[in-house]
């Protein structure tokens, strides 16, 4: 990259982040982290630590080429990719262990959602609206709504992108701290890499509309991301990189809500049981994930009903149709 191609860079990134201020102080954990204790405490135990601290912050996130790259992801501790109508894609990232300055493009929330996040006590989600029917959905499920306009100062929009790709969250004016590895009651449990697995240093999964390829780099320890066939980048924090890739097949089945065009929104059943595959360490391990109600976590275990450890570091969890 020449001179003048880095300082445009620059420019752009400062003007993205111009609508945070400076990056909340972190918790000193990396994304995914805690101790293997903490991993594998119980579902019940984990909950109950969680309602005396804060609850994570989950940001719903654009994710068509014009929104990209986005800012803060990369502090996540885990990344939801959903399908929408379409068969375009959208991300929620779920902030507890670090809080970076700004976090967007922020879009519009889904019904899927609100089952999904019923895995953390009251969670915080930003977004920027949802369609009209399911703004009364929203207010009664069991967390804290953040739409633009109810909290003073905690949403900008970015002169240097055309709306609606331009909305920014700071989750400084949301959350009074940092939430902290007990508040990701996820179900998810964390330690060295299980037997078996099969080598497999590359993985693409596809919608109708958006394709996610994750590849092994042995240097890094960690999976690139690359959305499109185009790597991710992040304004703030350099490439998209996860420990462990979940790919999680679920029932697909279309909603009562629909885009401007009639599109049917999909809803993804995130409760139940099925089959998943767990990448990490460039291999990939056969796994099953079971939440058998919507206040739980989810538990990804091994054929043998062990459970299946994840990488420290970020997690993303990529929902596949099961067909």
């Amino acid at each position: 990259m020449g001179r003048g191609a880095r300082v445009r860079r620059a420019a752009r990134t400062a003007a993205l982040l111009a609508v945070a201020t400076t990056a909340v102080l972190t918790a000193g954990c990396t994304p995914g982290g805690g101790s293997a204790d903490d991993g594998r405490a119980p579902d019940a135990q984990r909950r109950e630590t969680a309602r005396t601290a804060h609850s994570v912050l989950a940001v719903k996130l654009d994710n068509v080429r014009r929104a990209r790259p986005h800012t803060g992801l990369n502090a996540a501790d885990l990344v939801y990719v959903e399908q929408v109508e379409g068969g375009l894609s959208r991300l929620m990232a779920v902030y507890g262990t670090r809080l970076p300055g700004a976090v967007g493009p922020v879009r519009s929330a889904r019904e899927t959602d609100l089952e999904l996040l019923r895995q953390f006590h009251r969670p915080t989600l930003a977004f920027s609206g949802a369609q009209r029917k399911l703004l009364p959905l929203i207010d009664g499920a069991p967390l804290r709504a953040e739409p633009p306009g109810r909290t003073s100062g905690a949403f900008e929009r970015s002169a240097e992108r055309p709306s609606p790709h331009n909305l920014y969250v700071r989750p400084d004016r949301l959350l009074p701290a940092v939430p902290g590895p007990a508040a990701l009651t996820t179900g998810f449990t964390f330690g060295p890499p299980p037997a078996g697995g099969r080598p497999e240093p590359e993985r693409t999964v596809r919608y109708p509309a958006a394709r996610f390829t994750f590849t092994w780099s042995p240097d890094h320890g960690r999976y690139r991301v690359a959305m499109d066939g185009t790597d991710a980048e992040t304004t703030d924090a350099g490439p998209v990189a996860a420990g462990t890739v979940v790919v999680q097949y679920v029932r697909m089945r279309e909603s009562e809500y629909h885009d401007s065009l009639g599109n049917r929104t999909p809803y993804l059943e995130t409760v139940g049981e099925g089959r998943a595959e767990v990448l990490r360490d460039g291999r990939t391990y056969e796994a099953r994930w079971q939440r058998p109600d919507a206040d739980g976590g989810t538990r990804f275990t091994a054929p043998d009903g062990s459970p299946l450890d994840f990488a420290h570091g970020q997690v993303w969890v990529v929902f596949a149709d099961a067909g």
